[in-house]
């Protein structure tokens, strides 16, 4: 990749884009000059067709359902909810011991808000481990709560997926690493549990993002991508995107890759990136031929 975040002179050839790079517009951090509700046109404007977002409980399911059914958009991920910023739960309730009814809780919601807006994934957040509580405490209550959350949601169309955060920007959160959260999906052991993989919380980590990605393939079931530093779009700073974007169709991931970065300018100026990951999917299609 040439590090620019141009918007290139003609808008990407959609239709001639492999279907198994698909990439949804994370509305909590792009199109943030105007106001949410309008971010699902901005989105299908660009040539989106899937959305994700952080928080869906600020509005009525059936308001966010219309914006989707409008503009020809698929749901793909929320997370759980979570506490109010400052508060104990403030990154999810996962891990916290003695909070175990304010996580089933949220787990109803996200689950039926999940329903109600056709959406597969759900980030089961895991929480910043508080302050003295035993590292063994935090596993307990964490393996605890994400068993009750998986036999939940058994039978149901959606799959939890857990994230590790980067130390730097969420110090103290539970899940410090994939290998870490893999532990917790082998242990629980239900199929309705995989992993989400961030390239920017793997390059703020200071992991080989092409190593980690290789190294869990198999359990992730959704992808994150935001530049180190600065979280801005692919291209703005240091990772190896193009090497990013072949070991991604090489690997025959399937699933949607979420835009959750910072634009440098206008989102809409910052959108050539997603060009790498087509390149590298034709070039995957014709080495097959």
């Amino acid at each position: 990749m040439n590090g620019s975040t141009q918007s290139p002179e003609h808008k990407p050839d959609f239709g001639a884009c492999d279907s198994r790079i698909r990439f949804a517009a994370n509305l909590k951090w792009l199109f943030t000059d105007m106001p949410f509700l309008e971010r699902f046109e901005a989105a299908a404007t660009e040539g989106f067709s899937a959305v994700e977002y952080a928080s869906p409980y600020e509005y009525d399911p059936a308001v966010l359902t219309r914006e989707l059914k409008r503009w020809k958009l698929k749901q793909v991920l929320i997370n759980t909810p979570a506490g109010e910023p400052g508060t104990a739960g403030s990154n999810g309730y996962g891990c916290l011991p003695g909070y175990v009814d304010v996580f089933r809780d949220g787990v109803d919601r996200a689950i039926a808000c999940a329903d109600a807006l056709g959406c597969g994934l759900i980030h089961l957040l895991a929480g910043r481990v508080p302050d003295g509580c035993a590292p063994s405490d935090a596993d307990a209550a964490f393996r605890a709560n994400l068993s009750w959350a998986a036999k939940r949601a058994a039978g149901r169309d959606v799959t939890f997926v857990l994230e590790c955060l980067n130390q730097h920007d969420v110090p103290g959160y539970f899940l410090r690493s994939l290998s870490h959260a893999r532990t917790f999906i082998r242990e629980v052991g239900a199929s309705n549990v995989k992993l989400l993989f961030d390239v920017y919380h793997a390059g703020m980590s200071g992991v080989d993002a092409r190593a980690e990605f290789a190294e869990h393939r198999h359990d992730i079931a959704h992808i994150q991508v935001a530049d180190v530093p600065g979280r801005h779009e692919p291209g703005s700073g240091g990772m190896p995107w193009s090497e990013i974007a072949r070991a991604v169709a090489d690997s025959g991931y399937a699933g949607w890759i979420g835009c959750e970065y910072r634009p440098l300018a206008t989102t809409a100026a910052g959108l050539g990136w997603r060009k790498d990951f087509w390149r590298a999917a034709e070039a995957r299609r014709h080495t097959a031929d």
